[in-house]
């Protein structure tokens, strides 16, 4: 099969289109041919040499895909050969062809089964940082940070969905598309300071649930947006990966900081996320109310072109690459 490859770290350049080995399945595995693979900003840090893949995974980029079940292992249950599918991955979604295990798989819900590749990273991700984390629930207040990327546009659905406030942090072109998408407030976070607007927005609570992928550059900010008891959950670094944090304003607010990650957990863990998005998120895309955004699709050859547009933070939701 041909998959992207990264013979040397380095800009979107390295990335390389080359015939590789085709995956084999284990007794728990099956084989998907791909169709579209959703691409993440873990992939642009594997690609830098930044973030390898954990031991026993692909070498290749891609955390989400969608495609057809082609070869079903030994010990599967409840998925056959010609089946629709999406999955979650460890990596090699940039391929034709990839080894998922079973737990990681999802059918495709009521959408295009091209877009579905855009759903489980984002989905997986969100629900689980939302709700088994954050424990967002109807009437809380949810600061999404970097509402235009594909983390950001899903959360400010899925809070919406949940009954929560949803406040959004993005560049001020990207505002009345995010609105649209169930944000309450909007918040240029280039001209405005977000805890000033949060606490307006929110008559000087603050929020109780901040998702948040920047990090360092954030985090004191971020305990000074959250209301009493709230909950800021770290889900990336993109700016920086240390900060000091005043614990005194943590302990007056009875607040707490978590930050997880989702490529390097235990199998058994990644299950029961992808079930528990099966059996709460799925019904929500099935209704309409929640829906994959994707900024655009290009040619999976085209990988290089992908990373220079979410590196360029234009995009609004998840540009695909794609096969056939």
């Amino acid at each position: 099969m041909k998959a992207i490859t990264i013979p040397q770290p380095g800009g979107p350049e390295a990335l390389v289109w080359a015939d590789v080995p085709d995956p084999e399945p284990g007794p728990d595995e099956v084989i998907v041919d791909v169709r579209a693979s959703g691409v993440n900003r873990a992939d642009l840090l594997q690609r830098q040499g930044n973030y390898p893949p954990p031991p026993g995974a692909s070498a290749y980029p891609g955390l989400e895909c969608s495609g057809v079940i082609t070869v079903v292992g030994a010990d599967v249950a409840g998925w056959a050969v010609g089946q629709q599918v999406c999955a979650l991955l460890a990596g090699g979604g940039y391929a034709e062809r990839v080894a998922v295990p079973a737990g990681q798989l999802l059918p495709v819900p009521a959408c295009d089964p091209v877009d579905a590749g855009a759903l489980p990273e984002v989905a997986c991700t969100v629900w689980s940082n939302l709700v088994q984390v954050g424990r967002l629930g109807a009437g809380d207040t949810l600061l999404v940070h970097g509402g235009g990327s594909g983390i950001g546009t899903f959360a400010i659905q899925l809070g919406a969905a949940l009954g929560a406030t949803v406040l959004t942090t993005a560049r001020a072109a990207k505002h009345s598309r995010l609105r649209e998408l169930g944000a309450s407030h909007t918040i240029d976070y280039r001209e405005q300071d977000f805890v000033e607007e949060v606490r307006k927005a929110t008559d000087g609570r603050g929020a109780d649930v901040v998702l948040d992928i920047m990090g360092a550059s954030y985090l004191g900010r971020n305990v000074a947006a959250l209301a009493t008891g709230g909950r800021l959950v770290v889900i990336g670094m993109q700016g920086g990966r240390k900060a000091e944090l005043d614990l005194g304003a943590l302990l007056t607010k009875r607040a707490t900081v978590a930050a997880t990650s989702l490529r390097s957990r235990p199998l058994a863990e990644k299950a029961q996320i992808v079930q528990g998005v099966r059996d709460e998120v799925w019904p929500l895309i099935e209704a309409g109310t929640v829906r994959p955004i994707v900024d655009r699709r290009l040619p999976m050859i085209e990988a290089a072109e992908a990373h220079r547009r979410v590196e360029s933070n234009d995009h609004f939701g998840k540009v695909l690459l794609t096969l056939g």
